[in-house]
């Protein structure tokens, strides 16, 4: 019934995210610092500053909830350490009489952050999952797609170019269906559901965030509910047409029978197909909206184009699409000196360890030409780092080295709009004004 359904989402929420909610939202109206980046708008549209005053407060900073860091040093530390691992979601470690309320609650919907997902496992499962998928991902797969890109963003491009007025979305006509794109055919997907896989991630997304409101749960579940269904269809699909793709080799390694089980085939490959976008959809938007802002930057990269790899590096520095992570400690064990006991939850702003500035000079400028952007931990580090970390590097420059070549005068068309999520930042919309001073043949 669907009463039934929907008491028995209330108590996920509840568990998940209601708990959470509440105490964080008291903790932000009493001042906390760490609350507020979690909850408060105003300090989410613009968490540079406040990342700042959190690390002049302390290297590990006690909420009462979880020490949280904007310290490059101290983050590395954590994400690199054995000491701690991403095994603490919620409410798979409740205990006593939680645990019957999450027995009331059913089955938890199978999302980016529940356990299979390599987000949400250490080893030795994770290692596992890696091996499996990591070929598709490997430096001389993702040299192979380059040529692939630039005509996927060639094309989009001629579409945007032949469009009536001079105005777009650079987000909804460009910065994600580029990467939906790429993705779609790396796995065997069909390419027409792109702007559907977009609208699953979009509420997939949502799900990384702590405290979400009943409404995003809710359609975050649905989301993520029917990716789920579709997935389970196109394994079949596969079975019968398989292809020279990383999908049709788990489906083999599943039907195989001894390498995978169905919930951790399709958590991989759910995973897969909307981690192979988001990220780089803020990575596009960001940059384009940065090199609009910052002219003399762009000018910078048109004379010197061998700079563009580097001006990714700190485009992804200083518009981390991951501001946060999050790791709890395995074991009492130290950080940076500092001691943290087992079980502390430690949240890490990578939005803030990526303007650090112990490591990076003048860390709120946009430097194209910085010398140290490469040391930004954009994509994590250590076992949990983003396994398409290459691909979206590759993708971004593709993407905004043919946008700036097409419409070398792109200019702002209106207030850009950001996406609603905290752990993932970018631009929900991003109107801009074209040129057409070169017309395609």
């Amino acid at each position: 019934m669907a009463g039934s359904r929907g008491a028995r989402r209330r108590i996920r929420w509840a568990l998940r995210h209601g708990i959470i909610r509440r105490v964080v939202g008291k903790r932000a109206r009493e001042g906390d610092l760490g609350a507020r980046l979690m909850v408060d708008p105003a300090v989410l549209a613009q968490p540079f500053p406040h990342y700042d005053a959190l690390r002049a407060q302390g290297r590990l900073v006690n909420s009462g909830i979880a020490l949280a860091s904007a310290h490059h040093d101290v983050a590395t530390e954590v994400l690199r350490s054995q000491d701690f691992g991403v095994g603490m979601r919620m409410p798979e470690n409740l205990p006593g009489i939680l645990n019957l309320a999450l027995k009331a609650g059913g089955r938890w919907t199978l999302g980016p952050i529940e356990p299979p997902s390599m987000l949400a496992v250490d080893p030795p499962d994770h290692t596992r999952y890696r091996k499996l998928v990591t070929r598709a991902f490997s430096a001389r797969a993702v040299a192979a797609l380059r040529t692939r890109t630039e005509e996927i963003a060639a094309g989009l491009l001629d579409q945007i170019a032949a469009k009536p007025g001079d105005t777009t979305d650079l987000i909804d006509d460009y910065a994600s269906l580029l990467p939906a794109t790429v993705i779609a055919e790396m796995l065997g997907a069909p390419v027409e559901m792109s702007r559907q896989f977009l609208k699953w991630g979009a509420g997939a997304a949502l799900s990384l965030d702590a405290g979400l409101s009943y409404r995003d749960f809710k359609r975050s579940e649905l989301d993520i509910d029917a990716l789920n269904s579709w997935m389970l269809g196109h394994f079949e699909t596969l079975r019968r047409n398989p292809g020279d793709n990383i999908l049709s080799a788990l489906v083999t390694a599943y039907d195989e029978g001894d390498r995978l089980t169905e919930d951790e085939l399709t958590s991989i490959a759910m995973l897969l197909l909307a981690a192979g976008f988001e990220t780089t959809v803020n990575l596009i938007g960001s940059g384009a909206a940065l090199l609009m802002e910052h002219p003399d930057q762009l000018a910078v990269l048109q004379t010197e184009p061998e700079r563009w790899g580097n001006a990714i590096e700190e485009m992804l520095r200083v518009e981390s699409p991951v501001q946060r992570t999050g790791r709890v400690a395995r074991r009492d064990t130290e950080v940076c000196g500092i001691p943290v006991t087992a079980g502390t939850v430690v949240v890490l702003l990578i939005g803030g360890a990526n303007r650090d500035p112990e490591v990076f000079t003048d860390p709120h400028r946009f430097d194209v030409t910085r010398p140290e952007a490469g040391q930004n931990i954009a994509f994590s580090s250590g076992i949990h780092y983003c396994l398409g970390a290459g691909l979206a590097r590759m993708e971004g420059e593709v993407a905004l080295r043919a946008l700036f070549d097409r419409f070398p005068d792109l200019t702002p068309a209106g207030p850009a709009h950001r996406r609603p999520t905290r752990v993932l930042r970018g631009y929900e919309a991003l109107p801009v004004t074209l040129t057409r001073a070169w017309v395609p043949a």
